[in-house]
């Protein structure tokens, strides 16, 4: 049986995990760690050089901006230590998801969507 190739969000995605591993450790160069954090922080954030919303474009700069960064940092780190931050990431990435995490999180949106709504409500009335 044939395996199915991974898909470039799954790479890309493990690829930010071992940056953020590979930037906290002390074998990593001051530069190479701010570097790799920065990468990290733009594969994280929720904001975009270009909005996701704009067809096309919007994804094209995570699928070439991160995969960039990454490659940048690799080269500034020493041999081999990307690849073995590489390989806990694949095996973190395998563990199954955490149902309370997922819970925790929907929580604190019901939350926040609430506190919100408390906020509006003197305008409403």
């Amino acid at each position: 049986m044939r395996k199915s190739p991974v898909s470039l969000v799954h790479r890309i995605r493990v690829d930010a995990h071992a940056a953020w591993l590979a930037a906290r450790d002390r074998r990593t160069p001051w530069y190479a760690r701010a570097f790799g954090l920065l990468v990290t922080a733009y594969a994280l954030s929720p904001i975009d050089l270009i909005p996701d919303f704009i067809p096309v474009l919007g994804l094209i700069d995570d699928a070439v901006l991160i995969p960039l960064g990454i490659w940048l940092f690799v080269k500034m780190l020493p041999d081999g230590v990307f690849e073995e931050h590489r390989a806990v990431a694949a095996a973190a990435a395998e563990r199954p998801g955490s149902a309370w995490g997922a819970a925790i999180v929907v929580l604190l949106w019901i939350l926040a969507a609430l506190f919100v709504a408390r906020l509006l409500m003197p305008w409403f009335d």
